[in-house]
């Protein structure tokens, strides 16, 4: 595929995205993918309208590009026709007016209490199974990502408080709880450690290194097919499963919101998918034409 040259005013674009927004690297370079897309086929990305738009949407539509990914690229055109607006290079943001796609929506994968408490109720006899355990404790304890997992120093760590301090998406800090559950695992594994620093990273290799993601992904994965005969068990799981968990049973979904660390209730809402069979005993419940007649 030919490389498009980006404009000026594109490159100036990403440069704020990586160095004053702080875009992780991942969401900066699809945002530069989709921007290359999109100005190969404008003679002038300061002067397109909406019907330009438009038609960007339509042929990667046609491409058999997914409703998610198209929303993606209208996001990142809607942020880069803001930034030009604020910087004095254009009038208007012809991005706006575009609605994103319909797609279908996706739930996410979680596994039920009894499956979430049979792959963790095991009690470990290595070291490095001591660490995964808590590990896998704590994200499914405080609903923690994976990036935000590896990234946990020593003292980050509130034990006495049960809190852990974590840096999630777009470098924004959160207070995370830790169950009794976490407490008790996190205890072991520091007591296997030997002398430590309170500037060390929580989880280490056997080298003592900082963990990967990658090594976590991989650990998981083996903890899955051992406990549960399943391979497809990933850390964002256990993040979904601890949101689905405490909404089921707290129905309070602003709570769910702050322990997630989600900008937007919006982003949250997708939890709220619960069982026909508990949504059917709720409707009965509580609507006043849902009771039957005796």
């Amino acid at each position: 595929m030919k490389t498009t040259v980006l404009p000026r005013v594109c490159e100036e674009f990403l440069t704020y995205l990586r160095i004053e927004k702080e875009y992780s690297v991942a969401t900066a370079a699809a945002y530069e993918r989709d921007l290359r897309k999109f100005c190969a086929g404008q003679e002038d990305v300061l002067s397109a309208t909406p019907n330009d738009i438009k038609q960007f949407i339509a042929r990667l539509n046609r491409q058999g590009l997914a409703a998610s990914s198209i929303s993606r690229t209208l996001s990142c055109l809607r942020s880069f026709y803001r930034f030009t607006i604020r910087e004095g290079w254009c009038t208007n943001n012809p991005a706006e007016v575009i609605r994103n796609p319909k797609g279908q929506s996706r739930l996410p994968k979680i596994l039920d209490v009894d499956q979430m408490n049979y792959l963790l109720d095991v009690e470990p006899e290595t070291r490095l199974e001591k660490r995964d355990r808590a590990m896998f404790e704590l994200m499914y304890s405080g609903g923690i990502r994976l990036q935000e997992l590896v990234g946990i120093d020593i003292k980050d760590v509130d034990l006495k408080d049960g809190l852990v301090h974590v840096v999630g998406k777009g470098n924004k800090a959160r207070l995370a709880p830790i169950g009794r559950a976490a407490k008790k695992a996190i205890k072991t594994w520091l007591g296997t450690r030997g002398r430590f620093e309170l500037s060390d990273p929580l989880f280490t290799s056997n080298r003592g290194k900082r963990l990967t993601p990658r090594a976590v992904q991989t650990r998981l994965k083996a903890y899955g097919v051992k406990q549960l005969g399943s391979s497809g068990l990933h850390p964002h799981m256990l993040r979904h499963s601890f949101a689905t968990h405490m909404l089921e049973s707290s129905g309070d979904l602003r709570a769910v919101q702050e322990l997630l660390g989600h900008e937007n209730i919006s982003t949250t809402q997708v939890y709220t998918h619960l069982d026909s069979g508990y949504l059917a005993k709720v409707y009965e419940k509580a609507h006043p034409r849902a009771k039957r007649q005796s």
